[in-house]
């Protein structure tokens, strides 16, 4: 279903609203100088109509108080006999209809007409007379009345007429005439005001092209306007997306001495001071790294010799007294703590230090968490926790590199058995089309949320009085974590105190896809634990 236009092109507006300030500022003040454009236009339009009309009004009425006062003094000059009145009578009032013509002046042309008034019973009569444009449908009842009823005073009413160009505005005027013997007879004139609007249309025009034009111009002078501020602006944010990028030699050019040029200056210093900091925390970086590296590689040729006389030692442990065979098993168990720890400090090194590759290939995900379960059975059973692997889902092939992921699960089932309180661990399979994920669930303490912020962090310890039952080195879950989003998966923790703590791996089904969604839900615990943490 192809998008309405209307939509398309207001997505296109408001793209544009929120990523241009150049655009929104001219948008902002061409939208509000257009509305006060608009209210003085209007108000001026509307004061000249009044104006023009009024004095058109004035110019009506005086004209049509005139023309009455000349028809009515043609009618006093009557001297009619009775024998002669209506010769004489139907005389004066072409005279008075010709008087009345021609003492007005309407550019737009006036129609007349003398009719008498209703309801009379003299026994002279005029006929009734009208011009032949003239608009009878313009006199309404409601003025022939009033003109009627009130015969000192002259009657306007607004009226609308139609003519051969068109529909135009015109005024009737109502006045009332004595005619001698014959009574009375009431004066209409129409005045057509076709010229007047014709005025008012050319003004208002002339006035919406005066706007149209003011407001153009305010939006050309906003935009040279806008160009010179934002253009510093846009330099100074193209600039710090550089540095952002890494690129710390950038900066902005700096020239007069107004406030963008002192913004530049004081950008252009920043950047010196923070490119000085980022320079010496890189020079310490690379100096803890190869110290890391290097003490680790130093440390393992002692640690070769000191295993060797360790195992002797332990070896022959049986001839020893018990003290010093109970002193050969420490030192055994700490030299292979020892060991343990140099791999996992040279392992950290290497990842700072950006020198890890994964190693990938096809790989069963069920049979390889199974492999790498089995060998915690006993130490489960010996905290009297039972271990169990559920395989959900239909896509457990996987690109991966199945020593980091070993080393993922073991640290996660390590850790499930050290706190899990000898309650029972269950680890979890699950899949879909694009990536795959393992949780791992112990019914433990559980952790607040202060800790597991801190979860992964290097040699950190929730309970650092806690004894350890498997002798990690701290930096397991570190490890793991990094060994995660090397495959481009993710590594996240759920816990909540007396309920327990669940670990969720999760990473692509084929290497360099790129995942949004887990299989396996992080707060999944939450949702099927029974109220009271199922305890």
């Amino acid at each position: 279903m192809r998008p309405v236009p209307w939509r398309r092109w207001l997505r296109r507006f408001l793209g544009l609203w929120r990523s241009s300030l150049e655009f929104r500022t001219i948008a902002i003040t061409v939208i509000l100088s257009g509305i006060a454009v608009t209210i003085i236009g209007a108000s001026i339009s509307v004061s000249i109509g009044t104006n023009v009309y009024e004095q058109r009004r004035q110019q009506i009425e005086s004209e049509s108080q005139r023309a009455t006062q000349l028809a009515q003094n043609i009618f006093d000059s009557a001297t009619a006999t009775e024998d002669n009145n209506q010769v004489e009578l139907d005389s004066l009032q072409n005279q008075a209809q010709s008087a009345i013509l021609s003492s007005t002046s309407s550019p737009g042309g006036t129609s007349i007409a003398i009719l008498r008034t209703p309801g009379q019973t003299t026994s002279q009569t005029i006929q009734n007379i009208a011009s032949p444009d003239f608009p009878n449908s313009s006199i309404s009842k409601a003025m022939r009345s009033a003109v009627a009823g009130e015969t000192e005073k002259l009657h306007l009413q607004a009226v609308e007429l139609t003519t051969s160009s068109g529909r135009s505005p015109g005024i009737a005027v109502g006045s009332t005439l004595q005619v001698p013997t014959a009574g009375q007879y009431e004066l209409y004139l129409v005045y057509d005001l076709a010229d007047a609007q014709k005025t008012l249309d050319f003004m208002q025009q002339t006035l919406a092209i005066g706007s149209i034009a003011l407001v153009l111009l305010i939006a050309v002078i906003t935009y040279v306007v806008v160009r010179l501020v934002v253009g510093p602006i846009r330099i100074a944010a193209a600039t710090s997306q550089k540095i952002a990028a890494g690129h710390l030699e950038e900066r902005i050019p700096e020239a007069g001495q107004d406030v963008i040029a002192t913004l530049g200056r004081s950008f252009n210093g920043m950047a010196d001071a923070m490119q000085r900091q980022i320079e010496q925390l890189a020079d310490l970086s690379r100096m803890q790294q190869r110290f890391v590296s290097d003490v680790s590689h130093e440390l393992r040729t002692p640690l070769t010799t000191i295993r060797l006389a360790g195992d002797m030692l332990y070896d022959n442990r049986d001839t020893f007294d018990p003290a010093a065979a109970r002193t050969a098993e420490l030192l055994h168990t700490q030299v292979d703590r020892f060991e343990t720890l140099l791999a996992d400090l040279l392992e950290i090194s290497r990842f700072d230090a950006g020198a890890v590759e994964l190693e990938t290939e096809p790989v069963a995900i069920v049979r390889l968490v199974e492999q790498s379960v089995d060998e915690f059975y006993p130490l489960a059973e010996g905290t009297g926790s039972t271990l169990t692997v559920t395989a959900r889902g239909g896509y457990f092939d996987a690109e991966i590199d199945p020593r980091r992921v070993r080393r993922i699960l073991r640290n996660l089932v390590g850790n499930a058995i050290e706190h899990g309180e000898g309650r029972p661990i269950e680890v979890v399979v699950d899949s879909d089309a694009s990536a795959v994920a393992i949780a791992v669930d112990d019914h433990g303490a559980g952790m607040i949320p202060a800790f597991t912020e801190r979860v992964f962090d290097r040699f950190w310890r929730a309970d650092p009085s806690r004894k350890r039952t498997i002798g990690g080195t701290g930096l397991g879950l570190s490890i793991s974590r990094e060994d995660a989003v090397l495959h481009g998966g993710s590594l996240e923790v759920w816990s909540e105190p007396g309920i327990g703590t669940r670990f969720v791996v999760t990473l692509p089904r084929r290497r360099g896809a790129t995942i949004t969604t887990s299989p396996i839900a992080l707060d999944e615990r939450r949702r099927s634990e029974p109220e009271g943490g199922g305890r």
